[in-house]
């Protein structure tokens, strides 16, 4: 229905490359202006030709779709989904389950999806159970006959614990057709693992970080290959409502025309952080899938083409020396979220995780002296300068 839009897609050369494929994911052209820069549609409804043509913009937008199609085709999928928040797409997914569902989760989850599946889907007869995936043939015996989703992420946040999303989707398929296997891909983006070519059902995003990667719009996303669960989804997501603004949209689709090259640099900047890191006496342990000694390094060569921005490590000292640290950096700002051009340094157990239990931290391995560092595009000598000089604060 381009009519109603205004906008016809250029043919475009087929192109294996996902860094000219983020360039052009919305390749059209408007055919008043000829502007090489869509438009946002703010309008909540549009004129039909005849009656039932479109909806009300709760169930599409012009805008929005566009990003839908985008993250579709970065992930290797057939449909993609957009949401007002990575939470309002984890709502929509558990939105498949019916009340007496199990669901296998890894341990090490992001904090709100495991509040939602916990303290939300459990008070709706949805039981879960949370446990590591980093040997998927320890997996089979957890299954139940009730068991209808498996909820990866991988790395975890914020331990970085790698989970080979091929062995376990394999498993949930041989036991039974029908489990989900949802992968939350926010840390590596389709820039760097693609799920979906490795089994999974649906993969998801907080758009938030680095697909919007600017700390400006709070949006979920997911694709899928699957027709038939893309209708039950888009059903949710118009029924549910949790949609983001146009603006958001377009705010997103501008970030994701730059995906390749900034994951490029928080890639190669993380590697350099962590090797630096696992040098200092102060680090009792540096958490990062790219160094050989992590133990899940082979398991991230094969399936990722790099190995994200996220570096954790545990400083001696417990939590004041955290504090000290935290306190004496200068470019790294203490903050929450992550996947931003900017440095953050996040301390989970007093804050993205601080609601966690602490018997349930300290089984994860999230101590006080836990750090976890989102690594910017900033030159990578003056990120490093600056934990040197937060570290030696540390010591003194």
């Amino acid at each position: 229905m381009s009519w109603l839009w205004g906008w016809e897609p250029r043919p475009m050369q087929p192109t294996k490359g996902i860094g000219t494929l983020a360039v052009h994911l919305d390749h059209s052209s408007d055919a008043a202006t000829g502007a090489v820069v869509p438009s946002i549609s703010l309008s909540t409804t549009f004129a039909q030709r005849s009656p039932g043509e479109f909806e009300y913009s709760r169930s599409s937008n012009p805008t929005r779709k566009l990003l839908e199609n985008a993250i579709a085709k970065l992930e290797d999928g057939v449909h993609g989904l957009a949401f007002a928040s990575g939470s309002a797409a984890t709502s929509t997914i558990c939105g498949l389950l019916e009340p007496g569902a199990h669901v296998l989760s890894v341990n090490d989850v992001y904090g709100g999806t495991k509040r939602y599946l916990s303290k939300v889907m459990g008070t709706r007869g949805v039981e879960c159970t949370f446990t590591a995936m980093s040997k998927p043939e320890d997996l089979r015996a957890l299954f139940k006959p009730n068991t209808r989703m498996v909820w990866i992420e991988t790395p975890t946040n914020p331990t970085l614990a790698v989970v080979d999303i091929a062995a376990v989707s394999q498993l949930a398929h041989s036991i039974r057709e029908d489990i989900l296997v949802v992968t939350d891909n926010t840390f590596m983006t389709p820039y760097l693992q693609r799920p979906l070519t490795l089994g999974a059902d649906i993969v998801t995003h907080s758009a938030s970080k680095y697909l919007n990667g600017h700390c400006d719009v709070i949006m979920g996303l997911m694709a899928t290959k699957d027709d038939a669960l893309y209708e039950r989804l888009v059903f949710l997501q118009n029924a549910i409502g949790a949609v983001p603004s146009p603006f958001d949209c377009y705010l997103t689709m501008r970030g994701l025309r730059t995906l390749h090259v900034r994951m490029d640099r928080h890639c190669a900047n993380a590697m350099k952080v962590a090797t630096f890191l696992s040098t200092h006496s102060a680090v009792e342990q540096v958490y990062y899938p790219g160094l050989p000694s992590h133990p899940s390094h082979a398991i991230s060569v094969r399936q990722a083409s790099g190995h994200g921005g996220i570096v954790s490590f545990r400083i001696r000292g417990g939590l004041a020396a955290v504090c000290k640290f935290s306190a004496a950096c200068k470019v790294f700002t203490l903050a929450e979220s992550l996947g931003g051009v900017e440095s953050l340094v996040d301390v989970p157990a007093v804050m993205t995780h601080g609601a966690v239990a602490a018997e349930e931290r300290a089984e994860l391995g999230i101590t006080d002296g836990f750090i976890r560092l989102s690594v910017g595009i900033e030159d990578a000598e003056d990120l490093i300068s600056d934990l040197k000089q937060a570290l030696y604060a540390v010591i003194q």
